[in-house]
Formats: C-alpha cells, structure tokens, sequence
C-alpha cells in the first residue's frame, strides 16, 4: 500500500457516523490529554484535581481545547481531540461515573435508554452508515 493510499484508507474511518476510530494520528494528538487522564489512577492525583481542577491542569502541556473540553466533561470533543476512551475512563471515574452512565452522556440517550440498546445488541447495522453519503 502507497503512502497516499494509507492516508486514503485512514480517513475513510472519518466517514463512519458516531464513531472515532482511534488511529495512530489521534494517538499523537491526545498524548499528553492522555497522559493527565492516566495521572488519574493515583489517588493523591485525583485529590488534587478534584480540589482545583485548574491548577492541576495548568500542570499539563495540553492544548486550550482540550481543556476546554475537559472542565466541561465534553467527551466526544475529548475524543475528537485524540482522548484515548480508556484513559477518559479514569476522569469520569474520578467524578464517580461508571462507565455506563458517561457513555449515555456521549449518546444523547438516557442512562436507561443506552442500557437499554446496548442490552438488546446494540446500535443498529440498519440506517446511516456514511456520514458524507447520508446513508
């Protein structure tokens, strides 16, 4: 496979509607915005960032948007922002969400609602599968 033809490949992943596919480009945007999440797992990590998230975060070489994102709890922005899902994980931990309740927040759907789905198999292979198509 060329060069151009790689990069061709990749950014069919931008086409896939609700979701981010986490390539190596992604990785290397979100290095540092994954690095703070990981500093999460220590517990005198996540005292000092629930006692003033901004300070902590002015420790971080993360971009403006990225924090932007984060004092706000935007997680699909943190993901387009190269956030690593499992790294983001130990933020909404942090905030004492379980998994299951932050996702529903990334789905516009209900804690209930998202259980509910997921339960049942999932999103649906029928219906938008192209975001530039429209189908």
């Amino acid at each position: 496979m060329s060069k151009q033809d790689i990069h061709s490949y990749l950014a069919e992943f931008d086409d896939i509607p609700g979701t981010r596919v986490y390539t190596a480009k992604r990785a290397r945007k979100g290095y540092q915005l994954n690095q703070f999440a990981m500093s999460l797992m220590k517990e005198e990590n996540r005292k000092r960032f629930k006692e003033n998230e901004e300070a902590y975060l002015d420790e971080w070489d993360i971009t403006p948007e990225q924090r932007k994102a984060l004092l706000a709890r935007d997680y699909n922005t943190l993901l387009d922002l190269g956030g690593n899902i499992y790294f983001l994980a130990k933020v909404f931990s942090t905030d004492g969400l379980s998994f299951v309740q932050a996702v529903s927040t990334m789905t516009g759907m209900s804690v209930e609602e998202y259980q509910a789905m997921m339960n049942a198999g999932g999103r649906s292979p029928v219906g938008l599968r192209s975001i530039k198509e429209k189908n």
